[in-house]
């Protein structure tokens, strides 16, 4: 291709990311995976362009949410200074672990890995949940916003993280506000994540717009008959799209700087359950339809039986019979049976390949693997 092509080729590509160019000595067109629309040449973190008066006005704001709390959308209502709600959180964070993470996305763990603050509590109750210990047991230590953001510094200071990575902290939005306004007078200079599980309100969200720069969240579950047995939420995928669309319009389609991690934007999550691969497919179609086509997105198969399934039922005397080899029944033996049965199980690979087939069809094209094009996904 001669050097006008090439150039121009580029130009196009700041608009469509995706170019197909013909080349004269090829027999096929190819796509040219160009970067500019997703690059970053540097980045200042979100928190540090706000005005001190916006600043204090956020303050404010925190300070007023806490004393009657609509930070989900249960709307508890309650004086956090007083009482706790469904989320058993008070006016204070409980944290059970601060760290260097490496189980994250490659673009935002890196080589250093990602600085995360595991919070204890949760405003979901999520039957399967992996982290059942810290978010339904209230397991770990008492912070206050202020030595939360000197944490936030030991991780940039001592770790060399690559960012803050705030996990699970949709009940604990208005002391996370406090302490990275805490943090960027101690001088913290690194992207801020919010990691979510979507049940947020508009109301959470508006107080963090300016502070976050990367939002992550996990686009659970479909339909509401599931978030009400699984997830003990009603209209769980209601707020979960309102809340996906509100991050995509504060901080647009993830991007990254030329050493290939994530500095802007929200890079979102599906878990890929057994037997609800259908609901799966649904939020990739709805995703591509009513964010961008441009998300970057996350089809995991992390699933595996935890917290309550499988656990012997408690509230009945129904029991199966053991059978022997052959499918004989044992005589006087007897199994109780088990809890959310239908998910006792690992997810088959087809599952996962519908859920990714169907969002390819739907145009979604920027996924957390291995790019083909032999770079990184920018």
């Amino acid at each position: 291709m001669d050097r006008s092509l090439c150039l121009q080729s580029f130009r196009l590509s700041r608009f469509n990311p995706r170019l197909t160019v013909w080349r004269p000595s090829s027999p096929s067109p190819r796509l040219l995976h160009l970067a500019p629309p997703f690059l970053l040449d540097d980045y200042v973190p979100r928190y540090h362009l706000i005005s001190s008066v916006d600043a204090a006005r956020k303050r404010s704001d925190a300070y007023a949410h806490l004393r009657n709390c609509n930070l989900c959308p249960r709307l508890c209502g309650v004086n956090r200074f007083e009482k706790t709600g469904v989320c058993l959180i008070g006016a204070d964070v409980k944290v059970n672990v601060i760290a260097p993470h490496f189980g994250e996305e490659p673009c935002i763990q890196g080589h250093n890995g990602s600085g995360s603050v595991f919070f204890s509590g949760c405003n979901l109750r999520c039957v399967f949940c992996q982290n059942h210990d810290i978010a339904h047991e209230r397991k770990g230590f008492d912070l206050t916003p202020e030595q939360l953001a000197e944490w936030y510094l030991k991780l940039q200071e001592v770790g060399k993280v690559h960012n803050i990575n705030l996990i699970t902290p949709e009940h604990v939005v208005p002391q996370v506000a406090l302490s990275i306004l805490h943090a960027r007078e101690l001088g913290l200079k690194l992207p801020i994540i919010y990691n979510t599980s979507s049940f947020d309100s508009p109301e959470s969200l508006g107080l963090l717009n300016g502070l976050i720069d990367i939002y992550l969240p996990d686009f659970k579950v479909w339909k509401n008959a599931t978030s009400r047995r699984l997830l003990k939420a009603d209209n769980y995928a209601k707020a979960a799209m309102e809340s996906i669309k509100v991050m995509h319009s504060q901080v647009g389609d993830l991007c990254f700087t030329a050493d290939g991690l994530a500095k802007k934007g929200i890079l979102v999550r599906h878990l890929v359950m057994p037997g609800k691969d259908d609901e799966g497919r649904e939020i990739v179609r709805w995703l591509a339809k009513n964010v961008s086509k441009d998300l970057f997105m996350h089809v995991m198969e992390q699933y595996h039986p935890d917290a309550h399934v499988g656990k012997p039922k408690r509230t009945t005397k129904t029991h199966l019979q053991v059978e022997e080899p052959g499918g004989n029944p044992a005589p006087g033996e007897v199994k109780e049976k088990i809890r959310y049965d239908d998910i006792n199980r690992p997810v088959s690979q087809a599952e996962m390949s519908s859920v990714k087939y169907a969002a390819q069809q739907a145009g979604l094209w920027r996924f957390n693997e291995v790019a083909e094009h032999g770079g990184f996904n920018i």
